[in-house]
């Protein structure tokens, strides 16, 4: 795992060198599918359709997301076409795109993925993938979401037992810094999951530095004193992880917390993890809703949101399938596999959380925020330090 990481230090640095000497996002020069995706913005729903009875072949799609294969298959009935679909990790993906697109091998029409910073770096600086945003729900999404197209947003939420004698009142994030806190914050290694990594780098920028310094001083009553830490973001990061016990998977997490042996532990994971039968949710207080509740928000923030984006290959055998069916995940019907449960958000803002949730407004105004451009600068020297105080 180190060694793939450090290979995507590599990757992510060099490209982030390009982004400081100002090089284009994009080719200077669209061509092929890009082409078409361009000219596919003017067409109507029934003008895609149209376009789509034309293709042939399995039209196949690449996600991150168990979800995905729900989402296809309903797809292809509706369409009556036949369809594949591939959950995979994210670094698997950007491993067989850039194998089949370097190779002109027939492979992905389209793909759901995350990261934003790997994204820009390896597919979309490279034009390997391909924006499209749909005429038809281009006006519901918010202008920051259309290029790369989120097509929905995830949050990882501070979450904790509530059960026994030895449940706190966290209101503050460095709560989960201090001593009687370690071992019992139960997080997913940011070696496993990108994303995680993503958030602690954001920790570091000079917005949420200066928040968790306040939020220190808040807390404590007192300046913080950063002894030999760059600023309060990289204290936090470090003295969060040391507190840390790391589980591979943030439904084991949630199962863990949620026992009532768990008194104690809090955990930082997927709020859609709540929706599974294997976890005792009652025994679970979720910080933002607690706030929510109470008026007592977490400061400086109850967790951290990333987006999910929905591409076409620029090799895509069935690339107006590939639009057609991005038009369609921007739907409710189409959303629906993510929808019916919490912690999932549509980039199309006309369509609702889940009720009892809270909608996606209130999220981006209290969790961090993926940058991929900070990510993307300062991903080599953060990320380094992120793994020596594993």
């Amino acid at each position: 795992m180190k060694k793939t990481l450090s290979v995507a230090c590599i990757i992510i640095a060099s490209c982030a060198m390009l982004f400081a000497m100002g090089a284009e996002e994009t080719p200077a020069e669209l061509t092929g599918v890009a082409v078409l995706a361009r000219d596919g913005e003017k067409l109507t729903h029934d003008q895609l359709v149209l376009k789509m009875s034309e293709e042939t072949g399995v039209f196949k799609v690449y996600g991150n997301t168990s979800r995905i294969t729900t989402a296809v298959e309903a797809f292809g009935k509706l369409y009556d076409i036949k369809v594949e679909s591939s959950n995979l990790k994210d670094s698997d993906i950007y491993e067989k795109l850039e194998i089949e697109i370097a190779g002109k091998i027939i492979g992905a029409d389209m793909v759901m993925i995350q990261d934003g910073a790997q994204l820009k770096s390896q597919m979309v600086s490279t034009g390997n993938l391909v924006n499209f945003v749909p005429l038809s729900v281009k006006k519901y999404v918010d202008s920051d979401d259309q290029n790369p197209l989120v097509q929905q947003y995830i949050n990882k939420l501070f979450i904790w037992n509530n059960k026994g004698d030895a449940v706190k009142n966290f209101t503050n994030v460095w709560q989960f810094t201090e001593p009687e806190m370690k071992g019992n914050v139960i997080f997913k290694s940011p070696e496993l999951e990108q994303v995680n990594m993503n958030f602690l780098i954001m920790c570091t920028s000079d917005k949420w530095a200066g928040k968790l310094a306040q939020a220190y001083k808040n807390l404590y009553g007192k300046e913080i004193e950063l002894g030999s830490y760059k600023n309060a973001g990289y204290k936090w990061v470090a003295e969060f992880l040391g507190n840390c016990t790391f589980i591979k998977s943030d439904t084991t997490i949630a199962e863990e917390i949620s026992q009532e042996t768990a008194s104690g532990k809090a955990g930082l994971f997927v709020l859609s993890k709540l929706r599974s039968s294997s976890v005792l949710s009652d025994n679970l207080t979720v910080g933002e809703y607690r706030a929510v509740e109470t008026g007592t928000a977490i400061e400086p923030f109850a967790g951290f949101m990333y987006p999910m984006y929905a591409m076409i290959t620029s090799n895509a055998s069935r690339p107006y399938t590939a639009m057609l069916f991005i038009e369609y995940l921007m739907t409710a019907e189409g959303f629906m596999p993510w929808g019916k449960s919490i912690g999932a958000y549509s980039g199309n803002g006309n369509i609702p959380a889940k009720e009892g949730d809270l909608p996606l407004s209130t999220w981006k105004s209290c969790l961090v925020m993926e940058d991929p451009d900070f990510i993307l600068s300062n991903y080599e020297n953060v990320s380094s330090f992120v793994i020596k105080n594993l």
